[in-house]
């Protein structure tokens, strides 16, 4: 039986203060920055870059938060994998044109936002990280 293959998608959790960076997509889903690992690429070079791409921030990737298969309604499935980061930068956020909107949110927001039950996990699991490591 052959093996199943799934497009990996790297994602990854920012807070600037006490506030996580959320972009809304074309299904009107809150999710995390990242995208999809191209062919030969590494996970924390490819979230580096797509960071810097939808949102004109440099990263700095610490740890591996998650890691889910996803089923998008009418697209398939994913490989979701989030990672912990810290911002390098305090540069102004920018949206790129794949998104519709950008939010920041407090941890207790994101309960209530439409979005991946992963991705608000992977949020609270930094947050916890965060506060133990005290910062």
């Amino acid at each position: 039986m052959p093996a199943l293959r799934f497009p990996v998608s790297v994602k990854g959790v920012i807070f600037l203060g006490p506030r996580v960076v959320l972009l809304r997509n074309e299904r009107e889903e809150w999710e995390l920055p990242g995208g999809r690992l191209e062919s030969g690429e590494e996970p924390a070079g490819c979230l580096v870059r797509e960071v810097r791409e939808e949102l004109g921030i440099e990263v700095a990737i610490e740890a591996i938060l998650d890691c889910w298969r996803y089923e998008i309604e009418d697209k398939g499935e994913v490989v979701i994998v989030t990672y912990g980061c810290r911002p390098r930068d305090e540069a102004s956020l920018r949206i790129s044109a794949e998104h519709h909107a950008l939010g920041m949110f407090g941890v207790e927001e994101i309960g209530a936002l439409t979005m991946p039950e992963g991705y608000k996990r992977s949020i609270r699991n930094w947050d916890q990280l965060l506060r133990e490591q005290g910062s």
